[in-house]
């Protein structure tokens, strides 16, 4: 079977039907494809519909993959306001510095926080709609946007950077996500 592109992806997808995804969903362990046009027309709809979705959720970040759609693409808005939106497609970290563990949370795994260790500042390479490339340096809450974005796109979720203490209290949480998947997905 052939392997989908990052575009067949994103324009198989209808974005009015998408919708957050949770743990244990196996596309969010997924490693992500490269979206080898970020021009397509099917990508801004995909992106509107991400900020639609982030911003509902009252969240400051959105992976692609958290949707279902597995590509190399995620948004932000580090302050949770509509007019300060980033975009960021095929994303790479190019360098980190400073180091600071804080409470973390996720859209896909709702009510869950723990204390996880992040840069203090991540400066990113990405591409926007227009395909063009560009770098971003961002500090504090931004940097751990950038960072913990970037992870979903690796397939990395939070569950894998909790400590044992963290994994034992939310051990219940967990668990509910887990029954709730098979209950929507058996």
């Amino acid at each position: 079977m052939e392997r989908m592109t990052g575009n067949e992806k994103i324009s198989s997808a209808d974005p009015a039907s998408l919708r957050m995804i949770y743990y244990p969903d196996p596309r969010l362990k997924e490693v992500c494809s490269q979206v080898p046009d970020p021009a397509d027309p099917a990508v801004q709809d995909l992106v509107e519909r991400m900020f639609a979705l982030m911003f509902k959720a009252r969240g400051v970040g959105l992976a692609a993959p958290q949707v279902g759609v597995t590509v190399r693409l995620f948004v932000a808005s580090p302050t949770a306001e509509p007019d300060n939106r980033h975009l960021y497609i095929n994303p790479e970290i190019v360098s980190a510095e400073g180091a600071r563990e804080d409470d973390e949370g996720c859209l896909s795994f709702p009510g869950i926080f723990c204390k996880v260790k992040r840069h203090e500042a991540v400066t990113i390479r990405a591409q926007g709609l227009d395909g063009e490339w560009f770098e971003q340096t961002g500090r504090d809450l931004h940097a751990r946007i950038l960072e913990h974005e970037t992870d979903h796109l690796d397939g990395r979720l939070l569950v894998d950077r909790m400590g044992s203490v963290a994994r034992l209290s939310n051990r219940k949480a967990l668990q509910a996500l887990q029954e709730r998947y098979a209950e929507v997905s058996g």
